[in-house]
């Protein structure tokens, strides 16, 4: 088997969550399924909206409809062969175990600080051994070299990671789907850790 042969073989055999499907986790679903990866679990309880156009993996025909499910329509159309369990809830500390137990890594994709810290304190109480791999700080536009990593044990942060008020700094696509391409590449590294590549 060569090795375009195998990682196309492992990443078709992996598990992905995705905990938040707006502009972190539609754009970062999108580039993994676009990679390879042959199962996604993806849940969040929101809605598309106009508002979400600017930055988010949806389309205009699509305002009104819940997120997971423009989203699994708009990935089917990447891979028709693609396996996606979608859930219509807010992730609680009593789904999500349900949701992300049989996950390889899962990828947090939240708005609010609140849920990101959570998030990331049940992860490690409750699945340690999954890789987690979250943003935060993505605000603004300009000084690409700012979204950053930084990784601690099974945890890895992507982002400028800077609190910044939202009604003085927009979410914009650019740098939202910059941090969402470094989650799925993160996805990548992981999953693919034990296969050399030149550099």
């Amino acid at each position: 088997m060569t090795v375009i042969q195998n990682i196309k073989t492992r990443l078709a055999s992996k598990r992905v969550g995705i905990a938040g499907a707006g502009g972190l986790g539609s754009n970062a679903a999108a580039a993994l399924v676009r990679s390879g990866i042959g199962h996604l679990v993806v849940a969040d309880f929101d809605m598309v909206t106009q508002n979400n156009l600017n930055r988010q993996f949806y389309f205009t025909d699509q305002i009104g409809r819940t997120k997971v499910a423009a989203l699994r329509e708009n990935l089917l159309r990447i891979n028709p062969t693609l396996d996606i369990q979608v859930f219509t809830e807010r992730v609680t500390s009593g789904n999500a175990d349900n949701f992300f137990s049989g996950c390889d890594v899962v990828v947090e994709a939240f708005d609010a600080a609140g849920e990101k810290e959570w998030f990331a304190a049940w992860m490690a109480q409750h699945l340690p051994h999954i890789p987690l791999i979250m943003g935060s700080g993505i605000a603004g536009w300009g000084d690409p070299h700012l979204v950053q990593v930084q990784r601690a044990g099974n945890l890895y942060v992507c982002g400028h990671q800077k609190e910044i008020d939202q009604k003085d700094v927009p979410l914009m696509a650019p740098r939202v789907t910059q941090t969402a391409m470094m989650q799925a590449d993160l996805v990548l590294e992981i999953l693919l850790k034990d296969i050399p590549q030149p550099l």
